[in-house]
């Protein structure tokens, strides 16, 4: 499609319909093009809230897709820029993830899966050919043109894409998803058009087995398997695949880029071109059950993401995340959160500073990829995950029924014999909900206008499947009902046991508290 001319605007060539997606700055919604009534997706960006910095990126993502045009990469056909919004628009893809689409198949095998790379690795030959490298190849950016049968697998997303000269190779800053990074990335060395093959080799490795080959709850030991490529092929998930299949692996997974093999080359191979004669055509039920498994880790974790995002006072292993629409959010890093960073700190020992900032993308994107080989303890890492994160929310709703004086609310929540240790009651322990009452009766929302609370730094520890603790500093804000604003600090502790399926609190304990209530405010008078 022609490049529109500057006064067009895009309400002139375009009808909006629903909208798709959503971040702080943008917006994706359906639109119909009104000279031929075809469907696309337009992303509309709120370019007067970017940086100098984003807007840049901005024109190099629109530059770069306009340069590819290829039957498996997801097409920009038009890029308007108004006064204070800019529209990118792409194709409507209708067919979701590949990764969702295998799973829902009734069969699936390894030439499946040859058919799958093929299609990838076409596009990534096209890049290539054109001098752009993608960076952040991974599950979450490979869509299906629609939900037909056989629908053409589409390359997305080239947000943190780049442009080379040739075979170029040099230091474009440290960027992509850590699962996927490159060893020569990791180690911060002039790189180019062979991480995209690395990439392409972990992808491969999870299409056949559905778990990647570099996993660790710590990102420093997963980096330091991805530096000495440190992988293999446990049985007897791997017992069932060709030679030739694991080959082609080991030719993506080469730790020295220059020895790597090509986009142009991988499609040459035996798997790839001659796949009627080389690969397994047996299903594969156990890869599809482990597809399954990570799908859904994936989706938790998204889902838990979406939380912080929503709540914005989550703090675990600090990382500040910069999203691509510009807003902030605290995050415990993982292996598929996109990273962008062009000077990225190092410590005396070179290894990477994970303090830096990490770009993610927005909320409803942010996932997770199913960790390496152990299903149990993947399972159990995923659990225990969203086992505190439960916690927390339990946590909160308890404290709002105390900010609002809901008394049913806090009842039902904790335990009717509850234990607590209050600086109230002089240090001696009480027991029941009389002495918790009292304070619902005579003061929570009587003698304050407004309240809001804080949890900062909240620990939780599980102890086992049915109980936990959450240590948190708990800060108060409130107006009295003279209008004057207060603030209240304390320290506290909650014990929650799980009953009948449902989470109760059933001991408290609260210190550095002032006042007459045994809440964390106190009444004014």
């Amino acid at each position: 499609m022609a490049a529109p001319l500057a006064c067009t605007r895009f309400s002139d060539n375009y009808e909006l319909k629903e909208e798709l997606g959503k971040g702080a700055f943008s917006v994706v919604r359906r639109c119909v093009q009104k000279s031929t009534g075809l469907e696309f997706a337009a992303k509309i960006i709120n370019t007067k809230k970017l940086s100098a910095r984003d807007f840049q990126k901005l024109e190099r993502e629109a530059r770069i897709c306009r340069k590819l045009q290829h039957p498996n990469i997801v097409r920009l056909h038009d890029s308007i820029q108004e006064e204070n919004f800019h529209y990118l628009v792409f194709d409507l893809v209708t067919g979701g993830e590949l990764f969702e689409d295998i799973v829902a198949r009734e069969f699936y095998s390894e030439a499946d899966a040859s058919h799958c790379i093929q299609q990838i690795l076409e596009s990534v030959n096209h890049c290539h050919q054109n001098g752009v490298v993608h960076r952040d190849l991974k599950p979450e950016n490979l869509l299906l043109a629609s939900k037909a049968k056989g629908a053409a697998v589409k390359l997305a997303d080239f947000g943190l894409a780049i442009e080379v000269q040739g075979e170029q190779q040099a230091w474009f800053g440290f960027a992509g998803t850590p699962g996927y990074l490159s060893p020569e990335v990791l180690k911060k060395e002039p790189y180019g058009k062979p991480v995209d093959i690395w990439a392409c080799g972990v992808i491969l490795y999870i299409l056949l087995v559905g778990y990647p080959p570099f996993w660790d709850e710590d990102q420093h030991r997963l980096y330091a398997q991805i530096k000495a490529g440190a992988y293999d092929y446990p049985s007897p998930e791997w017992d069932t695949v060709t030679p030739e299949a694991k080959n082609l692996i080991n030719q993506m997974l080469t730790v020295n880029p220059s020895k790597r093999i090509t986009a142009a080359e991988a499609l040459k191979h035996p798997w790839i071109c001659q796949r009627e004669r080389v690969a397994s055509v047996v299903h594969r039920q156990e890869t599809v059950d482990c597809l399954k498994k990570f799908n859904a880790r994936r989706k938790l974790k998204g889902a838990i993401l979406t939380t912080m995002l929503a709540t914005r006072n989550f703090s675990s292993r600090s990382i500040v995340v910069k999203k691509g629409d510009g807003s902030q959010v605290k995050e415990s890093t993982d292996s598929s959160t996109t990273l962008e960073d062009d000077d990225v700190k190092e410590d005396k020992k070179g290894v990477v500073d994970r303090s830096s900032t990490v770009i993610a993308k927005d909320a409803e994107e942010i996932r997770i990829v199913c960790p390496e080989k152990p299903l149990s303890q993947l399972s159990t890492n995923s659990q225990t995950s969203a086992r505190r994160q439960e916690i927390i929310k339990m946590t909160e709703q308890l404290i709002e029924a105390i900010n609002t004086g809901d008394f049913e609310a806090y009842t039902k929540i904790c335990d009717p014999h509850l234990t607590a240790f209050e600086p109230e009651a002089m240090g001696n322990l009480v027991e029941g909900m009389d002495f918790h009452k009292f304070y619902f009766d005579n003061v929570l929302g009587k003698n304050c206008k407004a309240v809001n609370t804080t949890i900062l730094n909240p620990h939780v520890h599980l102890l086992g499947d049915d109980a936990a603790c959450i240590a948190y500093v708990r800060l108060t804000q409130y107006m009295d009902k003279h209008g004057q604003a207060h603030t209240h600090q304390s320290e506290e502790s909650r014990v929650w046991h799980k009953k009948d399926n449902k989470w109760q609190n059933v001991h408290f304990h609260r210190s550095g508290g002032t006042g007459g209530a045994a809440f964390g405010f106190s009444a004014h008078k």
